[in-house]
């Protein structure tokens, strides 16, 4: 396992947008969280539109729209030999206040520590770095947007139970291929104790909670703004709006290392790309050799907007057809080796991934927490692997869903049409496997995987596509006017500049 450093990444992208530079936005760990939004169904709250939700997400299928305002909550793992303690090396200043928001202080060291984590971040993604007086400011006003939210939370009685926290823990250490132990002792290398790292996952589902209460009721998306997207992307001539999916492999150089290591990484990463060039599986090639935190899937980034990648690497491919490698080339994190799997105009594929899944879905409450609604899943399922009781039977009793007729059933569904977490455990099991008790925004949910499929979309699963990415840029837009909203009605008061 090759060593690498623990972050916390920033949430919300779509309010980091406007304090933060587009270079330095991209650089966030976009790909690791995925954006997610629920569309009211008819009477089916688990299916498309419904309880298991309606999402769009950067990958096959041509949506490449997602967006980190919604969905799990981001953790990125820099690569081995990112200056992964540069906080906790620094000489801690006195403290003082640089901020209070409605009565609430920020410090400066609040303000140095997330600088740290935001730039080791734009590094490792080979972004260009901001001044350190530009970052300070962008960094404080990201953590004023974050306090106005977090008290809005308080205001609105939205709370996390413990459980939907440590289903989030147990979600960023399998997206970094880690287990729980190795990740809190990377943490701790990083200056992060255990507390902190929980306490700023339930902020950031907080964060998540709130805005899916105050947007989401905000975006409806007609026929017409289907018809008018699909026209646009026929039509469009501007190279923001290609779509590219990238492999990734990166060698990290360490900070101040000699000429002698940089040659050392140089050489690696020419072997890697001559490994590559001479017809060998990059995926195998990534898993060996790239330092990436993508490494274990692959090294493969996803379908997105051209915009959404780093300069460096949209610079570096934009004239190289799919299929070819290009690389290494230089950025401040090291070497990067690139392939281009694909280049498309924002089309709707015409193939995609199913998936036939059922579930049970108990809502919680003040009669019910999360933690009560998973203990009772977790015996369903246990009867369920012994063989004396059946799932079927168990949702039409209890699933509290309109799929609960027909023994939780939600049909064929293709890519991004759940909500993040239902998707990530959906995704995770093998057909006739059953998950442990899953946490939404829904409540809390049992989930069994029938079968996966490849399938020819009808023109109808199409356009429910093409539905999903207009939602997805309605809600962009609709949480930035929010943002905008909730950030003049509070009082802010500067202070002493953040050093």
């Amino acid at each position: 396992m090759k060593q690498r450093a623990i972050t916390l990444g920033l949430a919300c992208l779509s309010a980091l947008a406007s304090v933060l530079p587009p270079a330095a936005v991209h650089a966030q760990g976009l790909r690791l969280s995925p954006g997610a939004t629920a569309t009211p169904g008819a009477g089916d709250s688990a299916g498309k539109g419904s309880s298991a939700g309606t999402g769009t997400r950067s990958g096959k299928g041509g949506s490449g729209a997602a967006s980190s305002s919604r969905g799990m909550p981001s953790i990125t793992l820099p690569p081995a030999g990112a200056a992964s303690s540069t906080a906790a090396a620094q000489p801690r200043q006195a403290d003082y206040i640089v901020a209070v928001v409605n009565s609430e202080p920020i410090t400066n060291n609040e303000v140095r520590s997330r600088m740290a984590r935001v730039a080791q971040q734009i590094a490792a993604q080979g972004g260009p770095q901001p001044t350190s007086a530009q970052l300070a400011k962008e960094v404080l006003e990201r953590l004023v947007l974050e306090k106005i939210q977090l008290q809005l939370a308080a205001e609105n009685g939205i709370k996390v139970d413990d459980l939907a926290v440590s289903q989030a823990a147990q979600s960023v250490a399998r997206q970094n291929s880690v287990s729980m132990d190795e990740m809190y002792r990377r943490l701790s290398q990083d200056g992060i104790t255990r507390d902190r790292f929980l306490q700023e996952l339930r902020n950031q589902l907080l964060m998540q909670r709130l805005r899916e209460r105050e947007v989401e009721s905000r975006v409806r998306v007609s026929d017409l703004d289907v018809d008018q997207y699909l026209r646009e992307q026929q039509n469009t001539t501007d190279p923001s709006k290609i779509e590219i999916n990238l492999g990734h492999i990166l060698v990290v150089v360490p900070e101040n290392a000699s000429p002698e290591i940089v040659e050392q990484r140089r050489a690696r990463a020419q072997k890697a790309a001559d490994r590559v060039r001479a017809g060998e599986d990059f995926a195998t090639v990534a898993r060996e050799t790239s330092d990436a935190s993508e490494a274990a899937s692959g090294g493969e980034l996803g379908l997105r907007p051209a915009d959404r990648y780093p300069e460096l690497f949209v610079s570096a491919t934009q004239n190289a057809p799919v299929g070819s490698i290009v690389g290494p080339i230089r950025s401040p994190a090291g070497f990067h080796v690139l392939k281009v799997l694909e280049r498309n105009k924002g089309t709707v594929a015409a193939m995609a991934v199913q998936t036939h899944a059922r579930h049970i879905l108990l809502r919680v409450g003040p009669q019910l927490s999360e933690s009560q609604a998973a203990d009772q899943l977790a015996d369903y399922r246990r009867r369920i692997q012994a063989g004396t009781a059946d799932f079927a039977t168990l949702a039409r009793e209890h699933s509290q869903d309109g799929s609960a007729k027909d023994g939780g059933d939600l049909g064929w569904a293709g890519p991004g049409r759940y909500v993040p977490e239902f998707e990530e455990a959906l995704n995770g099991l093998q057909p006739g496997e059953i998950s442990q008790p899953v946490v939404s925004r829904f409540g809390v949910h049992l989930i069994q995987l029938l079968d996966r499929r490849e399938a020819k979309l009808t023109q109808r699963e199409q356009r429910d596509m093409v539905r999903d990415v207009v939602r997805e840029k309605k809600l962009d837009e609709a949480f930035a006017n929010w943002v905008q909203e909730i950030r003049g009605r509070a009082y802010v008061e500067y202070r002493d500049p953040p050093q």
